[in-house]
C-alpha cells in the first residue's frame, strides 16, 4: 500500500469524526474540533488525488466514511443494530475494495508500459 492510499484511509477515518461532530457538537470547542477534522480530511484527500484517480479516491473516501459513521452510530450512540444495514455496508465496502484493487492493477500495468 502506498502513501496515497494511506492518505485516503486516514481521510475516511477522520471523516467519521467530522460527520459525527456535525450531528453531536454542542459547544464552541466541539465545533472547532469538527472544523479541524474537515480541514484535515480534505487536505489528505487533496494529497491523495495528486497521484490517484479522483473518482476512485472519492468512492473509497465516502465508502469508508459511510461505513464508519454507521458503525460508530451503532456502537457509540445507541443506533439500533440492523442486519440489513450491516449487509449493505459489507456490499459497499466490497465495491470500495474492488475499486482499489482495480486501480492498483491499472497502475501496475501503466508502469509496465512506460
Amino acid at each position: 500500500m502506498n502513501r496515497d492510499w494511506i492518505y485516503v484511509i486516514g481521510a475516511g477515518i477522520v471523516e467519521v469524526g467530522w460527520v459525527t461532530g456535525l450531528k453531536h457538537s454542542s459547544n464552541i470547542w466541539e465545533w472547532l474540533l469538527t472544523a479541524l477534522a474537515i480541514i484535515v480530511s480534505f487536505t489528505l484527500i487533496l494529497k491523495a488525488t495528486n497521484n490517484l484517480p479522483v473518482g476512485t479516491v472519492y468512492a473509497v473516501f465516502t465508502g469508508l466514511g459511510t461505513a464508519g459513521t454507521v458503525a460508530s452510530d451503532m456502537l457509540l450512540f445507541g443506533e439500533p443494530f440492523q442486519i440489513a444495514k450491516i449487509l449493505l455496508i459489507a456490499l459497499l465496502l466490497a465495491g470500495v475494495i474492488g475499486l482499489k484493487l482495480i486501480t492498483d492493477k491499472e497502475d501496475k500495468q501503466e508502469g509496465e508500459h512506460a
